[in-house]
Parts: C-alpha cells; sequence; structure tokens
C-alpha cells in the first residue's frame, strides 16, 4: 500500500507539493557543506561563499566552523582560563573569525547550520571535571583518531549541564546562527589544539538507545524550545543507529516531534559507497528528515574522473534492485512524501587525502543536479541533466554527449572498481580502494575465493574487460565535448583519460589477485598471464605519470593501503597494498625462471 501511495504522489507531484511545501514544487531545506580533510588546510571552494550558495539556490550553509571551540564557558567556570593564557586567545581568535563569516553569511541572506561536534570541549576543562563528566575507564585515555579522548558520557553527572552552557553559549555568542547540524558519531581533533572529547555516547545495544534519547531530547528542549532554532540530529556515528531499522525506530519513536527537529540520514545505508543498499532506514520513522548526499564520492576519485552518483541516489543504482528488491531504490520514492524536507549535499570532502583536484566540474555536476531537482522535485532526471549541462558551461551541441558520459561513468565505476558479480554474497569488500589508495590481493581475498570456487572466472574478466570498454568510451567522447570555459573542457579530457587509466589500474589488479589466489590454492603459478599482467600494470603507471604533467591533472592515486593510525591520521602503507601483491608476484616470476 505504501509503494502505490508514493506512485499516486508522484503523479500528482504538482499537486500534493504545492500543498504539502507551500506553492513550491521543492523540498523546504537544501544546503550545502564543505567538508575539509582532518588536519589539512581548509578547502578553497566556491561553495565556501554564501552568495554563490544563494545564488545557485540554496538556503542553507552548513559549514565547518568549529563553532564549538569559540566559547570560553564563563557563565560555567569563570576561573576556567586564566587571563592572557594562550587557551582563551585562541578561542577568542576562533570567535571573532565565525563571527565575521557569519556576518557575511548573513548580509548575502543565507541562512547557516554549524556543523557542530557537541561534546567537544576545552581540554582544560575535560581535565577539571572528568572526575564527573568522564567514565573511569576511559579517564586520561590515550588520543584516538576517530572517538576523541577523555569523552563525556551524556550519563555522567555534570555532562547534561556542561552541555547546556554549551548550546547557551553559542546562541548567545552568535545569535545569528539559525540552528546546529549535530556530528556525535565521530570526533576529529586535529584543527583544534585546545579541545578533546568525543561522542557522548558511550554504549550500543539497549544502553545506546537510550543515551540517544536522552541525548536528543536534552537538545530538543534547549535548541528547539529554549532558541526555537533548527535541530538537525544526524544518525550517521559508529553504532547502527544509522543503518538498523530496528535500532532508528526504538530511539526516534521515543521522541516527540518537534517543528524545529529534523533527522539527517546518509541515502546510502552505510558510507557513501556502490554495492550498498538504499537507506531503509529513511522508510522508518515518523518524523521529518533530510538526506545527505555527497557531491565528490571519496571512494569514486573524488571529483579526478568522471562520477556520477546523482542519478543512482534519485531513483537507485543498478545493484540496488539485486540487493533488496523489496526496499526503497531512491530518494525519488518519497516525492511529495511530508517527512522529506530536504536535501544536503557535500560539493566538496568526505575522506581523507587525496586525490586533489584544480577543477569542481565533477564535483559541480553531482551538487548542482541535486540541487536543481531539489528546487524542482517534479523534474525527470533527463531534465535535471540538461538544466545542470546547460549551468556548467556545456555548448548545446554537446549536451547529449554530455549526458551519456555520466551515464557510462556510473556504469564505469562500478564494473571496474568494484563488481556486479552476486552483489551481497560473493564479500566482495567495498573498501579494498578509498580515496587516492589501493589495498593488496588480501583486501579481496574471500571474494576472490567466491569467484573460483563459483568457476566464474570468464565471468570477472569479461566485467573487466566491459568497464576497460565503457571508459575508452568515455575518454573518447570527451574528446568531443565542447564547453564555454576552455579550462573546464580541459579539465573534462584530461580527466576522462585520468578515470580510464585508474580503473584499468583497478581492474587489473583484480586480475592479479584472481590468479594469485589461484596460484595460492592449487600451487601452479600461470606466469605468462601473471607477467602480462604485470607488463601491462607497468605500462598503465607510466601512462599514469605522463599524464600528471599536464597542468590540470589531479594528484594521482598511490598503490599503498589506506593507513589510518594514532595522531598521525592517515598515510599509506607498503604494508598490505598493491604494490606490495604486484611486486610478490614479480619476484615470484623471476624465482621460477631462474
Amino acid at each position: 500500500m505504501k509503494t502505490v501511495k508514493r506512485v499516486f504522489l508522484s503523479a500528482i507531484c504538482g499537486w500534493m507539493t504545492t500543498a504539502v511545501f507551500a506553492q513550491s514544487d521543492g523540498v523546504p531545506y537544501l544546503f550545502d557543506m564543505v567538508h575539509n580533510n582532518p588536519g589539512e588546510a581548509a578547502t578553497v571552494s566556491k561553495y565556501t561563499n554564501p552568495a554563490f550558495l544563494k545564488k545557485t539556490g540554496f538556503n542553507g550553509m552548513v559549514p565547518q566552523w568549529y563553532i564549538q571551540c569559540a566559547l570560553t564557558y564563563e557563565a560555567f567556570d569563570k576561573d576556567l582560563f586564566p587571563e592572557g593564557s594562550k587557551e582563551k586567545e585562541w578561542i577568542l581568535n576562533k570567535r571573532k573569525e565565525v563571527q565575521e563569516k557569519l556576518h557575511e553569511a548573513e548580509k548575502k541572506g543565507m541562512n547557516v547550520y554549524a556543523f557542530t561536534d557537541v561534546m567537544v570541549l576545552p581540554t582544560l576543562l575535560l581535565e577539571k571535571y572528568q572526575n564527573q563528566m568522564v567514565r573511569p575507564s576511559e579517564r586520561k585515555a590515550s588520543f584516538n583518531v576517530i572517538h576523541g579522548r577523555l569523552a563525556p558520557d551524556i550519563n555522567q553527572p555534570l555532562t547534561e549541564k556542561v552541555m547546556q552552557a554549551q548550546i547557551d553559549e553559542i546562541f548567545t555568542v552568535f545569535p545569528e546562527l539559525d540552528g546546529l547540524v549535530i556530528r556525535f558519531g565521530e570526533t576529529y581533533l586535529y584543527d583544534t589544539p585546545y579541545h578533546s572529547g568525543g561522542s557522548p555516547i558511550r554504549d550500543g545495544g539497549e544502553a545506546g538507545i537510550a543515551a540517544h534519547v536522552k541525548f536528543i531530547n536534552l537538545l530538543r528542549e534547549v535548541v528547539c524550545e529554549k532558541y526555537g532554532k533548527k535541530l538537525f540530529y544526524r544518525t550517521w556515528g559508529m553504532d547502527s543507529f544509522h543503518t538498523s531499522v530496528d535500532m532508528f525506530r526504538k530511539i526516534t519513536e521515543q521522541i516527540e516531534p518537534h517543528p524545529n527537529l529534523v533527522f539527517s540520514i546518509k541515502y546510502t545505508e552505510g558510507d557513501f559507497h556502490r554495492l550498498v543498499r538504499f537507506n531503509r532506514t529513511i522508510d522508518a520513522g515518523k518524523h521529518p528528515f533530510i538526506i545527505e548526499f555527497q557531491g565528490q564520492p571519496e571512494y569514486c576519485g573524488k571529483g579526478a574522473h568522471p562520477v556520477y552518483v546523482f542519478g543512482g541516489m534519485l531513483r537507485g543504482f543498478e545493484e540496488n534492485e539485486r540487493l533488496l528488491p523489496e526496499s526503497p531504490q531512491g530518494v525519488l520514492q518519497f516525492t511529495g512524501d511530508p517527512r522529506l524536507q530536504g536535501i544536503w549535499t557535500w560539493s566538496r570532502g568526505g575522506g581523507w587525502r587525496g586525490p586533489y583536484i584544480s577543477n569542481e566540474l565533477w564535483c559541480d555536476v553531482n551538487t548542482l543536479a541535486a540541487a536543481i531537482w531539489s528546487r524542482d522535485t517534479c523534474l525527470t532526471e533527463e531534465e535535471v541533466l540538461r538544466k545542470t549541462a546547460q549551468r556548467i558551461g556545456v555548448k548545446k551541441e554537446s549536451v547529449p554527449d554530455f549526458i551519456q558520459l555520466l551515464k557510462l561513468a556510473e556504469k564505469g565505476v562500478v564494473r571496474a572498481q568494484y563488481s556486479l558479480i552476486d552483489p551481497g554474497k560473493s564479500g566482495f569488500n567495498i573498501w579494498w580502494s578509498r580515496d587516492q589508495y589501493f589495498s593488496g590481493e588480501n583486501s579481496l581475498s574471500k571474494f576472490m575465493t567466491y569467484i573460483i570456487k563459483q568457476d566464474m572466472q570468464r565471468q570477472l574478466l569479461e566485467e573487466k574487460q566491459e568497464a576497460n570498454k565503457i571508459w575508452n568510451e568515455i575518454e573518447q567522447l570527451a574528446k568531443n565535448i565542447q564547453m564555454k570555459d576552455k579550462e573546464t573542457e580541459q579539465f573534462l579530457r584530461v580527466s576522462a583519460t585520468y578515470g580510464r587509466i585508474k580503473h584499468a589500474v583497478a581492474a587489473i589488479a583484480q586480475e592479479l589477485f584472481m590468479y594469485g589466489k589461484e596460484y595460492q590454492l592449487s600451487g601452479v603459478l600461470n606466469k605468462e598471464v601473471m607477467q602480462d599482467i604485470i607488463t601491462r600494470y607497468d605500462a598503465l603507471w607510466k601512462e599514469w605519470n605522463e599524464l600528471k604533467k599536464e597542468s590540470c591533472c589531479p594528484t594521482l592515486y598511490e598503490p599503498l593501503a589506506f593507513s589510518l593510525t594514532g595522531k598521525e591520521g592517515v598515510s599509506g602503507t607498503r604494508n598490505g597494498s598493491l604494490e606490495e601483491t604486484v611486486e610478490k608476484y614479480r619476484k615470484l616470476i623471476q624465482t621460477q625462471e631462474e
């Protein structure tokens, strides 16, 4: 019955959205965020400019200004910071910086909903009151790259009082703020030298559910009721709130709806990967929600090559129906549903490190497509793409080829970097390549064992051949697409070649892993095939390094494994890497020939 209702609402879109969304065919909220890489310089982007966002149709920005770190807590503890201390000086400078940015946004008529780690607090405060805020087992805990340090527990006696003091000071010092976007599950402290903290929800299971309820209700009381501000509570974290329908319902059903309380949910059931289901929690609750959407996919090149994910978010990727056919497949199925209140695009950022880009073309494609659809949800995908192409400067005669290129990129990414062979059953590790890194054979060991035991080697090789064919077609299409801006036209062509090479490397890596797994299982090394793979692999890297000489070429991937450790954060490591695997078989071939 629910599906029929959605189809009916979509069919009468003009009438229904006019009724629900007050003379608009779009959703009420259209936000954007530029998420900086932890510990790195702030991303330079037009999307940090409130005037650009306003002109583009956004009515809210979600800045990563560390607003929670611009507070002195004098109303809570007037003796916390000695006058002239380096901590207080840093905090007051941060306050001034945020105030200036807020004033600029206000002048441009742009609403600001600060991206906020609520329980990140001055280290001096946490050290002073840790016995009343931090669990005994976690006091004096060492730095953790994701969970922070000295993380307050919402169930400790003083945490609630400090949290209220924090929000009071936020809206007293920054009255222009329109609301907060709450992040509770990941805490990065690289850019906040005098602050500590982490998620105030320290348990899983029923205790974790109760903690969420307590946390949300407190925020609701202070942010929504006391100050009349908007509260967008993200479900993303390190627990199952984001992915478990049961947990989502147990939490949200205990929260009284409020017109200023909106939940924020990623459209993917997990992180922004391919081969993951559309998020079923989106359809599980009674509260209004906004959808989080990444315009610069961190797992698919970060804008270094053609990537198209807007269509998959809207109507579902080709793999979604195979993963869970009875589930909603995309946001389009919620058109006209009054719970759908908006789209929050991440135009830039997410993930770590590179590749780094000098042109935002592919970020624009996904972000602007989402913005255009959000302003008129009755547009078809094709209509959205035509408007997007026009906005980014594709010449009229080239628009059909540009749209074809995008649709090919959607197919090419999943066939080269991922695999469509028995999704959900084959054990494909979607994390084997992320950001600028490629892991080695062990990362796909389970998948390759499945392929061999199911006698699907030929099917895998044919999939990779198809992927290479698609990327060659993308490269050829790009050569003929005309754009009004010649620098962007050059980037389009270079990035298409970049994509063809990158995905050929990803495909050939999987060939190598498959034959390597055959060797591990049988003890017989197919030297001729393996040598041919390594020769082609070397040629691809040589070509990729030549391409890097182009001034607009993004930074290259590295044949190293993603490594997340201690205070250093993320780096590439040879241990468990693609490079290590290639050299292993290179030496093995040489040894057997001798």
